[in-house]
């Protein structure tokens, strides 16, 4: 998890980056940022004779056996201490087993597409595909899960890893322009709050008293967001599905729509 200092840090980047609704996907394609993990670009390792699939690679896994007579560029065989999911993955180069371990894109490029990069050049588009602060080696089925998520509608299963994954988001939307949707806003504001202002650690046993009413202490709810839009007071979701086709996912502890049984873990946080 990222110190308070970090989380701050993001909130107050996050501050500074336009609001607006979701552009349209016209035109969007995979090719619009480039080829995929090519060499040519002017961001952190370009040029340097390796694919950046490689160079992730690389960097995010352990343990590392290279291709022969490929200048310790391609890797073999390594292990990735996933962050989406805290398990540990054994990658083995193959064409039925690389994908165990994918290159992810912390910014969806769909998701770019829709929030202003159409706007960029198309040489600014292929150093956002390729820059390692965009790109992250995990277990190739969460990524897939994942798909075109924003943080309104994805966040990783591993709840340690959230900090910092937000906040990388916030780094490359604000290096590139980009801008964020209401409910992505919301969403990470929310999770950049709670780590922040994490619960208070629990006393040892020899400075435990039983506090009086008038001094309990409960840890500090995920933030309500003022950018999330009105609902009626009165407003039920039969599920986590019927929320999300509402718009109105997640839900977090006193909007309205929120209620213990869509919570599955308990954390404040409904339809994550």
């Amino acid at each position: 998890m990222r110190s308070d200092t970090a989380s701050h840090a993001a909130l107050a980047t996050l501050a500074t980056l336009p609001v607006k609704g979701r552009a349209p996907q016209t035109g969007y394609d995979r090719a619009q940022f480039g080829q995929a993990w090519t060499d040519d670009v002017t961001v952190p390792d370009g040029h340097n004779g390796c694919d950046t699939r490689n160079d992730i690679l690389s960097r995010d896994l352990t343990s590392i056996i290279y291709k022969p007579s490929t200048r310790n560029c391609a890797v073999a065989t390594g292990t990735l201490h996933d962050p989406y999911t805290g398990r540990t993955i054994s990658f083995t180069r193959g064409e039925s087993t690389s994908t165990a371990v994918q290159i992810d894109h912390v910014v969806a490029l769909s998701d770019a597409w829709q929030t202003g990069a159409q706007q960029l050049s198309s040489e600014q588009r292929q150093n956002l595909a390729n820059d390692p602060r965009e790109l992250l080696a995990v277990d190739g089925p969460t990524n897939e899960a994942k798909g075109d998520g924003d943080a309104a509608t994805w966040l990783p299963p591993n709840k340690s890893f959230r900090c910092t994954y937000v906040a990388d988001q916030v780094q490359v939307k604000s290096a590139y322009h980009l801008w964020v949707t209401p409910a992505e806003k919301a969403a990470m504001t929310a999770v950049l709050t709670h780590c922040s202002n994490p619960p208070a650690a629990t006393p040892s046993p020899s400075s435990t008293r039983t506090p009086s009413p008038s001094s309990t202490h409960t840890s500090p709810l995920p933030l309500v967001p003022t950018t999330t839009a009105p609902q009626p007071a009165d407003v039920y979701y039969a599920n986590c599905a019927a929320a999300r086709a509402a718009g109105a996912a997640p839900l977090y502890r006193g909007q309205p729509g929120y209620r213990a049984g869509l919570d599955r873990d308990h954390d404040g946080i409904a339809c994550e």
